[in-house]
């Protein structure tokens, strides 16, 4: 057994796409050290939409993306507690709202983390004008290491890959 002193805490910042995904395995892969506590971040895009400028005035609109967030969220949810189980990793998934570069770096300070983990462009092209990378904010927030997992052959092709990636899992 891994002596506990030594064990540490790592945020990953969570959403469905590949890109989290990739970060996630990134992390099992080449940074993961018996006894480590996992935080997993996860901010529902919904909430980022309401906050944004545009706001949306129909209710009818506003009560269809809850219920589509909502089963997206509970489909995250149960996939990366899946991922835990089936990897034995230790820690919890957290639910924050705001913009997900800030819940990202106050988990970081609530549960005193040692490393944040974040994907690159792992989000929706409404997110991401408002509310600008994420990647970006974190490692000019952050006051632990921040690993930035670029995804090489996504950077390059991103469009036709990720719509493909999305079908094949």
């Amino acid at each position: 057994m891994a002596d506990p002193s030594s064990s540490r805490t790592i945020v990953i910042g969570v959403d469905d796409s590949c890109f989290s995904e990739y970060a996630f395995n990134f992390y099992l892969s080449h940074v993961r050290r018996a006894g480590d506590n996992i935080v997993l971040v996860h901010v529902p895009e919904f909430h980022g939409v309401i906050q944004a400028p545009a706001v949306l005035t129909d209710p009818g609109v506003v009560h269809e993306l809850l219920k589509e967030e909502e089963i997206r969220t509970r489909q995250l949810v149960h996939k990366y507690s899946e991922k835990m189980k089936q990897f034995g990793l230790g820690g919890k998934m957290k639910q924050m709202t705001g913009k997900v570069g800030e819940s990202i770096i106050e988990a970081s300070k609530t549960e005193k983390a040692d490393l944040i983990i974040v994907g690159t462009r792992g989000m929706s092209k409404v997110r991401r004008t408002f509310l600008g990378s994420v990647s970006d904010y974190c490692v000019h927030h952050a006051h632990m290491p921040v690993l930035v997992c670029r995804h090489k052959e996504f950077d390059a092709q991103h469009d036709r890959v990720h719509h493909h990636h999305h079908h094949n899992r």
